[in-house]
Parts: C-alpha cells; sequence; structure tokens
C-alpha cells in the first residue's frame, strides 16, 4: 500500500523540541508526493553562555535522540532525515560516520544528515575549497565544524560563531543579523560560505545572497533536504532557495 500523501516518500524527520526553523524550511521545500513527518527530541531550552553549556546541550541531545528516532518509525517511512546539526559534526569525519552508521543501523532506513549533506552540496561546485562559515554555536561547536570540514579537504578562512543564548534563541536571529555575518565571513579569498545550525532561519536568504555575492551560499537546511531528496532518487527542482535545489 502507498501512502495517499506520500506517495513518492514519506520521510521522518528527527529534531530537536526548541527548533522552530527547520520544520517551515524543510516543508517548503518538499515536492508534491513527498511528506515530512516530525518527532521531536525532548531538550530543555537552558541558558547557553559557555562551552560547558553547550557540551551539556549535546549531552541533552544524545540522551534522547535514539528515543525520538523510535517515535518517527512507527509511520512506517522511507528514510529518515536528520533535522539538526550539531551533533553530526561533532569528533570531525569518522564520528560522523559512526553516527550515521548508528542511527541507520537502529532505525533501518538511510538517513541524511546535516554534515554528510554540506560536504555533498558543496562538492556540486567544481573548485571550491576555501569557506566562509557561519554557526549559533558558542567556540566548542565552532571547532567541531570547522574539524570536519576541513577532514573533508576545505578550508575554513573565516567563521562566525552567533553564541545564542539557548536553543530557541537561535531562531530569533533576524535575516539582518544572518546578512551581516555572510558579509563578514565572505571575501575575495572565499570561495563559498556555509551556514550551519538547524534553527537559524537561512534557507531563503541564503538564495538571495547568492545574487549579490556571486558564489554559493549553502544553508544547512537546503543541503540536508536537497541530500535526502536526491539520496531517494527525487531531481525536483525548487526555486527560491539558491542554486543548489535549482540547479543540482
Amino acid at each position: 500500500m502507498v501512502d495517499s500523501l506520500g506517495f513518492r516518500k514519506k520521510f521522518a524527520v528527527v529534531a530537536p523540541s526548541t527548533n522552530t526553523s527547520v520544520q517551515p524550511e524543510f516543508d517548503a521545500m518538499a515536492p508534491r508526493g513527498v511528506t515530512n513527518h516530525f518527532g521531536r527530541v525532548h531538550i530543555p531550552n537552558d541558558p547557553i553562555q559557555n562551552d560547558d553549556d553547550f557540551n551539556q546541550l549535546i549531552r541533552n541531545i544524545r540522551s534522547e535522540l535514539l528515543r525520538a528516532i523510535d517515535r518517527c518509525m512507527t509511520c512506517e517511512p522511507d528514510y529518515l532525515v536528520m533535522g539538526m546539526s550539531s551533533e553530526t559534526f561533532w569528533d570531525g569525519l569518522d564520528g560522523a560516520m559512526k553516527l550515521k552508521e548508528r542511527i541507520e543501523s537502529h532505525a533501518g532506513v538511510k538517513c541524511a544528515m546535516g554534515s554528510d549533506a554540506s560536504q555533498a552540496a558543496l562538492r556540486q561546485y567544481p573548485g571550491v575549497k576555501r569557506l566562509g562559515v557561519i554557526t549559533p554555536y558558542m567556540p566548542v561547536g565552532d571547532s567541531q565544524v570547522r574539524r570536519f570540514l576541513t577532514d573533508c579537504g576545505f578550508e575554513v578562512v573565516r567563521l562566525k560563531g552567533l553564541k545564542c543564548a539557548s536553543p530557541v534563541a537561535i531562531a530569533h536571529v533576524t535575516p539582518r543579523e544572518l546578512r551581516d555575518a555572510i558579509n563578514e565571513v565572505n571575501g575575495p579569498d572565499v570561495d563559498a560560505v556555509l551556514q550551519v545550525g538547524t534553527n537559524l532561519a537561512m534557507a531563503r536568504l541564503a538564495g538571495i545572497a547568492e545574487f549579490w555575492l556571486d558564489k554559493p551560499v549553502i544553508a544547512i537546511n537546503t543541503a540536508t533536504y536537497w541530500w535526502a531528496l536526491r539520496e531517494n532518487g527525487i531531481d525536483d527542482k525548487k526555486e527560491g532557495f539558491g542554486s543548489l535545489l535549482l540547479e543540482h
């Protein structure tokens, strides 16, 4: 039997309970016949003032992740999408591969993560090696992103960590603030701009930014959803989210 609405694919999406950006952005990118079914990783909206607080956030996510996946799997999805990114960059490329293997083994279906989606997206643009990166994280999270990208053969020229004060506060970063961050990490020595942190609502802004920068600007939610679609043989193009989803 085929799902009446998700007749092409049913995606289970796991996101933190504090995240208010990834669901509307994923839904806006979904082509006809593909449906998203969210499960929430229960975490508190604790203040984040330093690296210790950020490490506690990661521990909170890890402790609840598999339970959230289990709730998602009861709808019998075809594929799993990780609607969070910080954990997927942890411990470099090797750590990301081990996490993906553990999630897929537990869920029994393949999954897309922000880490592998980001590198796959960047490789769609020949010659892209030097990056400007934007995160909502504290320095300990920034270092994990830098390590992963370096492991993948990219050079992080500049990185702007916004040091958001809580998980919910990430979604309060305005388009103007994100625009300023893009300009801060950009430069003639940067081939592309990458934004991570799925609760930063930057999918549409990234597409606009490509026009004034004349270079790829990759938002993590666009990259992750694009990768999920392409990994499932869905090649639909979508306007409004930049060149990645429109041309690749």
